[in-house]
């Protein structure tokens, strides 16, 4: 038995269809409704552990997000969590790039890392579904904003995080480490915004903002802390932000797909 949690999100959705297309038990772990129709679901909230025990019951494996739940109780949540799953042969740990990359704090990495548990960490960069915040206004004005128009970042197709995630949660072999994943190549706000008229079949307009407009929106609904830190990535990223990752490659044994093809998966999200 494979529990997921997170299951809802742009990761976990499709993690649970990998995992079940591949004949897997799974049980999805969310605050709110199933995932997956016929997929056995537990609801929980991870900021108190003793929930998430009934979707350990039997299992093998776990899939954890290092949420934000978790850093703001300084992981103490984890901890908790990792206790409760000490039964369990793997953990798999979604992460995020900034930890390597110095950006972010490494206290949960190292909550996983430090237990008896078989682990493997991923650490992805933005993700392509990022783009799903132009939505409304590329259905209603086929016009998109964003700042930093030209700053290029190799962001990821979440169904490849998935991928490298099941082939943790299923395969020996990934005992120990720890996966920077990326898209196949870095691709701009600009180039994104193309990209997606290409996949409507309409041309879609590209409005650059301030970093101060920037922020006066993302400010509304995230910490300042975390939408300064996103700011300075986004407009200013190290070379190792920038820099292509072969991971996906090396676990899925193809190169990761790229925003484009992304884009035409999910073109109805715009349309």
């Amino acid at each position: 038995m494979i529990v997921v949690t997170g299951a809802t999100g742009n990761v976990g959705r499709p993690l649970v269809r990998a995992l079940v297309e591949a004949g897997e038990q799974v049980t999805t772990v969310s605050r709110g409704a199933s995932a997956r129709p016929g997929v056995r679901h537990v609801r929980a909230d991870l900021t108190r552990p003793e929930s998430l025990t009934p979707a350990l019951e039997g299992a093998t494996a776990l899939f954890l997000l290092a949420s934000g739940d978790f850093t703001a109780n300084n992981g103490a949540a984890l901890g908790a969590v990792l206790e409760l799953a000490r039964d369990v042969e793997r953990v798999v740990l979604l992460s995020s790039q900034g930890v390597g990359t110095g950006r972010h704090a490494p206290d949960l990495e190292e909550a996983v890392t430090r237990s008896d548990l078989e682990w493997t960490v991923l650490r992805p960069g933005g993700f392509a579904s990022n783009s799903y915040a132009w939505a409304g206004t590329i259905r209603e004005q086929r016009s998109a904003a964003a700042p930093f128009a030209d700053v290029a970042l190799p962001v990821i197709d979440p169904d490849d995080i998935a991928g490298v995630a099941a082939a943790a949660l299923r395969e020996a072999g990934h005992g120990g480490q720890t996966y920077v994943l990326t898209g196949p190549e870095a691709i701009t706000p600009r180039q994104q915004v193309a990209a997606i008229g290409d996949a409507v079949g309409e041309p879609v307009r590209f409005v650059e903002l301030s970093r101060a407009e920037a922020r006066a929106g993302m400010t509304a609904f995230m910490p300042e802390v975390i939408a300064d830190a996103t700011l300075d990535i986004l407009g200013t990223p190290t070379a190792d932000e920038q820099r292509v990752s072969p991971d996906v490659e090396r676990v899925l044994g193809r190169p990761a797909g790229s925003f484009a093809d992304w884009a035409a998966r999910n073109a109805a999200a715009f349309k």
